[in-house]
């Protein structure tokens, strides 16, 4: 006694039967979700049965989909419905109008509160901690540039995480959360006691004068900085990046603008506050820069243990150490440069610019690297897609003038550089910052010395990223601590080389030294 096949299992060799799924042919060279076999039937007939496979991987292979289309993000998506949650939503398609249209408003917020650093340090410069305890002048880019190196490295990993669908559940919100503030206190306690060795170090050489109080208020004002900084920074890039996937708009083009909107000035506040008041207590109690380092010396074991708990920040924690660490260093470099000019006349209106000019290509850059990395991660892991990741140096036509999308939002952020300064520049002229007239020479100094910097950036960025991933490195923890410090480096160097050629040519219109 044979058993007749269900109709819905079986179809005749002569056609007839359920048409087959759409989802069968996603696309060329890849095995269609209901495959069939033929099978002999009692009556030697040949029947087809229809495989079927599960759900699940019918999302695994959509999910793979989500790419980005000729290098930019699709708004295609299927409607599959699973047993375990809603599939993430597709990236939106972006357009030059839509890239610029969402970073416009970041990136001038991110602006404002580079210039509103900038004021602070132009007033702080002159208090007594400042000119008493010069090696604070040296802390200020490192720690500046660390806010970059943590803060926005922690945005560029949550938003490729909630881009590829990894922050969708509560419980998988609540590890990503839990583990990356726990990795960014880890790392901003250790390199902000490591940035206060540089500063010593860096000042006691040219000087070859060393103190052991000043040592110890460097420490302490250096690593409460740091820790406090990263705290209040990382809640409020949670914040952002969870409220701007909930209204559609690219975490990637709003987070790490954001993320240095009040980073700079934040930072640069507690520094200020936290080494003048420990410098108050100098002559009384000496034994409270020691306590100060000890106490968030001894909350590291807390944090180690909560940032091993995530699998995605366990990695970082015991490999992301080298580019935080030699971001840190150069960045000192670039604290060196401005601890030497600052206190020379003719450089005297250099602290109210030096982080608008460092923050604005940090921002940029930053924005660049975690679209590239975003993208390359929708298309696989690090290392997999070769082909997406040239070992060779691209050419300048390449990152600026291909029609794909890195090259679209490259254009973009580098038009953004002349008229995002041109209103940074008005504002502190209408707060009467720094010791600068807003000339005409100068500021066609101040423009090329920026516009230099951010096509210095974004052309290594585009580099940078793809070498990483071909190494099997993730972008998003490796690439923009790196590059955010050389746009500190440079920044700082291209501006002090601005200044001073102003003033051999003998532009007194601009008032430097006054």
């Amino acid at each position: 006694m044979s058993s007749k096949p269900e109709p819905k299992d079986v179809h005749q060799l002569n056609g007839t039967g359920p048409t087959p799924s759409p989802c069968s042919s996603d696309g060329p060279g890849r095995d269609p979700l209901a495959g069939t076999s033929e099978f002999l039937g009692p009556d030697g007939a040949g029947v087809e049965v229809v495989v079927i496979e599960s759900r699940a991987n019918a999302k695994g292979i959509r999910e793979e989909d989500a790419l980005l289309e000729n290098g930019s993000q699709s708004n295609e998506s299927d409607d599959v419905s699973t047993d375990r949650g809603p599939a993430p939503p597709s990236p939106l398609k972006e357009t030059s109008f839509s890239i610029g249209l969402q970073v416009l408003f970041p990136f001038l917020l991110a602006g404002f509160g580079t210039v509103a650093a900038g004021m602070v340090l132009d007033i702080v410069q002159h208090w007594e901690v400042f000119q008493k305890v010069t090696e604070v002048f040296i802390l200020v880019p490192a720690l500046l540039g660390l806010k970059g190196n943590l803060e926005m490295t922690l945005a560029s990993r949550l938003s490729t995480a909630a881009n590829i669908g990894q922050m969708d559940t509560p419980k998988e919100l609540w590890r990503m959360i839990t583990g990356n503030m726990a990795l960014i206190q880890v790392q901003a306690t250790v390199v902000g006691f490591l940035a206060s060795i540089a500063a010593v170090v860096f000042g006691w050489i040219p000087d070859g004068h060393f103190s052991i109080p000043h040592a110890f208020l460097l420490c302490a004002s250096s690593v409460a900085t740091a820790f406090i900084a990263s705290l209040v920074l990382g809640m409020i890039m949670i914040g952002v990046i969870i409220g701007s996937r909930k209204i559609g708009i690219n975490p990637d083009n709003v987070a790490t603008p954001i993320a240095a909107s009040l980073g700079d000035l934040i930072t640069l506040a507690l520094l200020s506050g936290i080494s003048w008041g420990l410098y108050l207590e100098l002559n009384h109690w000496r034994y409270i820069y020691p306590l100060v380092c000890a106490f968030f010396v001894a909350l590291l074991p807390v944090w180690v243990v909560l940032a091993r708990r995530s699998p995605a920040t366990r990695e970082v924690l015991y490999s992301g150490w080298e580019p935080v660490i030699i971001a840190m260093a150069i960045s000192s470099v670039g604290g060196l440069i401005l601890d030497k000019t600052v206190s020379d006349p003719n450089f005297a209106g250099m602290a109210v610019f030096t982080p608008v000019i460092n923050g604005v290509g940090g921002n940029l850059v930053a924005v660049q690297a975690s679209r590239i990395s975003t993208f390359l991660h929708m298309n696989g892991m690090p290392g997999e897609n070769s082909e997406q990741a040239p070992r060779r140096c691209p050419s300048p036509c390449t990152t600026f003038f291909s029609p794909d999308v890195n090259s679209r939002s490259a254009r973009v952020l580098f038009l953004l550089v002349v008229p995002g300064h041109l209103v940074f520049l008005y504002t502190i002229s209408c707060m009467q910052g720094g010791h600068t007239t807003l000339t005409l020479i100068f500021i066609i100094f101040y423009m090329t010395a920026a516009l230099l910097q951010v096509l210095i950036l974004l052309y290594i960025a585009d580099w940078m990223v793809h070498w990483m991933w071909g190494r099997g490195l993730d972008p998003d923890n490796f690439s923009i601590p790196y590059l955010t410090a050389l746009g500190d480096l440079l920044g700082t160097g291209l501006l002090a080389l601005s200044f001073h050629v102003l003033w051999l040519i003998g532009d007194r219109d601009t008032d430097v030294g006054d």
